[in-house]
C-alpha cells in the first residue's frame, strides 16, 4: 500500500516536473526567458524547453492590439472645451524591451495615449479639429510612436472617433454655418448681377453697331408679347419720327 502512494506520489511530481520544463508557444506569441532572475533570451514559437526553478518565462503576444482610449477633457487653442475619444493599434516589436523597460506595456501605452491626445488636440482650433482629423490622427501617431519606440512597441495608427461639443457651442456652429451660407449666396448674386450687366453691355454695343438691328429687336419682342396672348401692346416708335412730328409742329417759331 505504501508502495503504491510512494509511485502516485512519484508519478504526480514527474507530471509537474514535465508541465514545468515543457511549454508550447503559438505562433504569434513569444517567451521573454529569465534565469536565476537575469534575462536570458527570447524563445518561441512552438516547442521549448525550461530548467525548473532556474528558468522562468513571461509571454508576450505579438498581434496587433486594439486600444480605446477613454473620452479626454481637450481645451481647443480658442479656448472650447470638448470631449475627444479616440482608437489606437499598436504591437509589440521587441518583446525583451516590452518586459524589461516598462512595468506594463499595455496601462503605460495607455496612459501616455490619453496625454498625447489632450497635449496635440490642445494646439490646434475647433474648426481645425473638426475638419482635420486625418492630419491630426497623423501628428498624434507620430508623437506616440516616438515616445514608445524605446519600450519595443510600434504604433500603427490612430483614429479620433467622436467629437462632443454642448449644446451652446452646437448652437453658435450652426449660426455660423447659417451666416456662411448666406455670405455665399449674397455673393453668388452678386457675380451674377455682375456677368448679366456685363453680356448687357456686350448685346448694347452689337445692337448699337447696326440701326436696323435695334427694330428687329423690338419686333421680336411684340412677337413675344402676343404669343403670351397679353393685353397690353407695346409699339415702338423710332425717335426719327418724333423728331419729325416736333418740326411740323404749328407751334415751333
Amino acid at each position: 500500500m505504501g508502495m503504491q502512494i510512494g509511485f502516485v506520489v512519484l508519478l504526480l511530481l514527474l507530471i509537474a516536473l514535465a508541465g514545468a520544463t515543457f511549454r508550447i508557444l503559438r505562433e504569434y506569441e513569444r517567451a521573454v526567458v529569465f534565469q536565476l532572475g537575469r534575462f536570458w533570451q527570447v524563445k518561441g514559437p512552438g516547442l521549448i524547453l525550461l530548467i525548473p526553478v532556474v528558468q522562468q518565462m513571461i509571454r508576450v503576444d505579438l498581434r496587433t492590439i486594439v486600444l480605446d482610449v477613454p473620452p479626454q477633457d481637450v481645451i481647443t487653442r480658442d479656448n472650447v472645451s470638448v470631449k475627444v475619444n479616440a482608437v489606437l493599434y499598436f504591437r509589440v516589436l521587441d518583446p525583451q524591451k516590452a518586459i524589461i523597460q516598462v512595468e506594463n506595456f499595455l496601462m503605460a501605452t495607455s496612459q501616455l495615449a490619453q496625454t498625447t491626445l489632450r497635449a496635440v488636440l490642445g494646439k490646434h482650433d475647433l474648426d481645425q479639429l473638426l475638419a482635420e482629423r486625418e492630419q491630426l490622427n497623423g501628428d498624434i501617431q507620430q508623437v506616440l510612436d516616438a515616445q514608445t519606440d524605446a519600450w519595443g512597441i510600434k504604433v500603427a495608427n490612430v483614429e479620433i472617433k467622436h467629437v462632443d461639443l454642448n449644446e451652446s457651442m452646437i448652437r453658435a456652429i450652426a449660426r455660423q454655418a447659417e451666416a456662411e451660407r448666406e455670405r455665399r449666396a449674397k455673393v453668388i448674386h452678386a457675380e451674377g448681377e455682375l456677368q448679366a450687366s456685363e453680356k448687357l453691355m456686350q448685346a448694347a454695343e452689337m445692337l448699337g453697331r447696326q440701326p436696323g438691328a435695334m427694330q428687329l429687336r423690338y419686333m421680336q419682342t411684340l412677337g413675344s408679347i402676343a404669343g403670351d396672348k397679353s393685353s397690353t401692346i407695346v409699339f415702338p416708335l423710332p425717335i426719327e419720327l418724333l423728331k419729325g412730328m416736333a418740326e411740323l409742329s404749328p407751334n415751333k417759331s
